[in-house]
């Protein structure tokens, strides 16, 4: 029998994938997603028709205070998404302070509320370069915090931890997953922009993942 799982969903191609994943293993998922003024809240559209398409529980959090109190660029008009290599050093304008620990506290409060033992979320190995939050000495400490912070202990994973963002694209494939029902853009507009550092990094997973040039493009 499955366990309950609170999975932070995005609605890009990793947290996407890690729904997918924790469904297929038979566990009992429920789905928070954040609305934290992001240029590409439009990826919180993809997370719920995801999750209307999975028959999976879904809850959006609004979180606007944090980009009051932490300026980014993925928030900021006035700061613009660099364009480039999603591992270049202007990519840490992307990153949002202390975001993961602020959302994965308030999963933690929302696992206990409904009963789930896990909280789980979409970290891996390419994001480790650019976001401490996503590191394994991040998760340890929050695995830590999560064990003694209430009561009724809850255990934080991140499963995609040590895998590329590659590996996470072949998982998906094999799973069945059309990524064209993801947003990875950074940026907010109609279409991807193709130049952010998440459409570089996007565009490299399916290619190693195994997919035509073909469905690459009818997936970005």
């Amino acid at each position: 029998m499955g366990k309950k799982i609170v999975v932070i969903l995005s609605g890009g191609m990793d947290s996407t994938t890690l729904l997918y994943y924790a469904l297929n293993l038979g566990n009992d998922v429920v789905a928070l997603s954040f609305d934290y003024g992001q240029k590409h809240r439009k990826e919180l559209e993809y997370a719920r028709n995801t999750c209307i398409e999975t028959s999976t529980p879904h809850k959006v959090v609004d979180l606007s205070i944090l980009n009051d109190l932490a300026p980014s660029s993925l928030t900021r008009a006035d700061q613009p998404v660099p364009e480039g290599h999603y591992a270049a050093e202007n990519m840490k304008a992307t990153v949002v302070p202390n975001r993961n620990m602020v959302m994965l506290s308030l999963a933690v409060s929302y696992a206990i509320g409904v009963g789930a033992t896990e909280v789980w979320y979409g970290a891996h190995a390419g994001d480790h370069t650019i976001y401490p939050d996503c590191r394994p000495d991040f998760l340890e400490a929050m695995i830590n915090a999560a064990l003694l912070c209430d009561w009724h202990p809850i255990t934080i994973a991140a499963p995609f931890l040590n895998l590329s963002k590659g590996d996470i694209a072949k998982i998906g494939k094999d799973l069945g997953l059309d990524y064209s029902k993801t947003w990875t853009c950074y940026n907010g507009r109609e279409k991807p922009c193709g130049k952010c550092g998440a459409c570089v990094e996007r565009k490299e997973a399916l290619t190693e993942a195994g997919f035509t040039e073909k469905e690459i493009k009818l997936m970005s």
